[in-house]
């Protein structure tokens, strides 16, 4: 005889609600495994005399719910060796929200197992909340829910919340994507004669009287738009709408060309946001940068070449091929062996991505072309540099300066342009150099200067603007003592 559990729904509410079948086969059982007799309609079928073996003993024992689900199912598999049949009841339907039994068909082995009915506790919510779940339902296990999974425009029913301090947790989760005084119902008993529905503000959940383990938490779907704001699924909508036929004008006729400029200056000012450590207007322009990439995204879905899915997918699976050191086994301690891996991967990746065999390779490939000029003087000195090619102290990079400035005044003297301009060329270069040896990003500190440039020459116009005066018409000398009086203030 093949060893089998049988595993029977009790159903959500009391006696009344027990189907007539799965009551019969519980009485023609005998002793029957229950996880908790904390249910209703184990009272009552222990007073019809019926016995059963409860595994609350193992809740006490434990801290974590995953060690109790581990002991009990152990318990049973055991049992089974033993005696070769055994029944196993649980609250509500076996299948809906019931972790034993998921764990039980994962580890059964040889063993058969058997699932039969039960009314789940949602049905009995549907009614209790008066909801119809084809509007759009989500369930979600308090203990493990996380916020940004939840469609706040679908009905949310929240289990596992059975005490205060379960409340609590799920309480904090909301408030990261409602607001605090959003209402909220607390069920508890739903489908019983003790059945309970306490509507709640969202601040108030943990402090409700009755929850317990036949306690569940419903959100209403949103409805407000402003609240919607946060999610991300509503900024698409909203890009979609602008680019749809009733959109708007000036968003219908751009193309991955003609927004190619806005990407360069929302970036720029997003640098200018970083600077200033102003976290709102940091927020703001991310916000700037991600319309651009969600404009292009939702073009590329419009022409039917790709959309915002393809967008993501690319990107996590980059994310996570590039970092085997997190997602898989390739072990890296620090940051300089993390980028080796990655320039490696790349490499990788060019001959996987159909390459010919003789087509020539540089370790200069992956430059944009459009670089600002001094970011990718430091770029292409970096790549070099990996090849050996790169002195190996600053000594000689002084000297060669030197060398670079000599040639540009012998151009200057010559009276050369197009000489002056080369060679004027190369002295940047080899600054680039320099300051690439110090570890000194050339663009970001000539973009500090400029901005110290501009606060210490505005200073001179205010200055002299409250004295009734214009730049233009002072002299040097004037304008110099201002720009120490900055300096100073500084």
């Amino acid at each position: 005889m093949t060893p089998a559990i049988h595993i029977i729904g009790l159903g959500a509410g009391d006696l009344a609600q027990l189907p007539l079948g799965i009551y019969r086969k519980l009485q023609a059982s005998g002793e029957v495994f229950v996880r908790t007799e904390k249910h209703p309609v184990i009272q009552e079928l222990i007073e019809e005399g019926m016995t059963f073996q409860s595994f609350d003993f193992v809740y006490e024992a434990h801290e974590q719910f995953e060690d109790v689900y581990r002991e009990i199912v152990q318990k049973l598999l055991d049992e089974v060796k033993d005696r070769g049949t055994v029944t196993y009841a649980v609250p509500g339907h076996p299948m809906v929200a019931e972790a034993t039994v998921q764990q039980l068909l994962r580890e059964k082995g040889e063993i058969e197992v058997k699932v039969e009915g039960g009314q789940s506790f949602l049905d009995a919510m549907f009614n209790a909340l008066k909801i119809d779940p084809v509007e759009g339902f989500q369930l979600v296990d308090g203990l493990q829910m996380r916020p940004e999974d939840l469609v706040l425009t679908q009905h949310i029913i929240v289990g596992q919340v059975y005490d205060s301090m379960s409340a609590s947790a799920v309480k904090l989760s909301l408030m990261e994507r409602l607001p605090d005084d959003y209402p909220v119902a607390v069920v508890t008993a739903a489908g019983t004669a003790d059945e309970s529905v306490v509507h709640v503000p969202l601040y108030e959940l943990d402090r409700v009287a009755e929850l317990s383990n036949l306690t569940a938490v419903y959100i209403p779907p949103v409805e407000s738009e402003t609240l919607l704001y946060r999610d991300f699924s509503k900024l698409r909508s909203i890009i979609r709408q602008l680019r749809g036929p009733e959109g708007c004008p000036w968003d219908k006729k751009q193309t991955h060309e003609s927004l190619k400029r806005y990407l360069i200056e929302e970036a720029y000012e997003l640098l200018e946001a970083i600077d200033e450590k102003d976290d709102d207007h940091l927020t703001e322009e991310l916000g700037d940068v991600l319309l651009q990439v969600l404009l292009h995204a939702q073009i590329g879905e419009d022409e039917g070449f790709f959309n915002m899915e393809d967008v993501i997918e690319r990107l996590n699976e980059k994310m996570v091929r590039r970092h085997p050191h997190v997602f898989g086994t390739v072990q890296a301690e620090n940051a300089e062996e993390v980028t080796a891996n990655w320039e490696d991967i790349k490499k990788q990746e060019k001959k996987e991505n159909g390459r010919a065999e003789d087509e020539i390779t540089s370790l200069l490939d992956g430059i944009p072309a459009s670089f600002p000029s001094l970011l990718k003087a430091y770029k292409l000195q970096k790549k070099a540099a990996k090849a050996g090619f790169d002195w190996g102290d600053e000594a000689p990079m002084w000297m060669k300066l030197q060398e670079e400035i000599a040639e540009w005044l012998h151009a200057l003297k010559e009276g050369s342009y197009e000489s002056a301009v080369e060679e004027l060329g190369d002295i940047l270069f080899a600054f680039v150099n320099l300051a690439r040896y110090h570890k000194i990003d050339p663009e970001e500190a000539l973009r500090q200067t400029n901005n110290k440039f501009e606060r210490r020459f505005r200073y001179i116009e205010q200055a002299l603007n409250k004295q009734g005066k214009a730049p233009e018409n002072q002299s040097l000398e004037e304008l110099d003592a201002l720009w120490e009086e900055a300096k100073e203030k500084e």
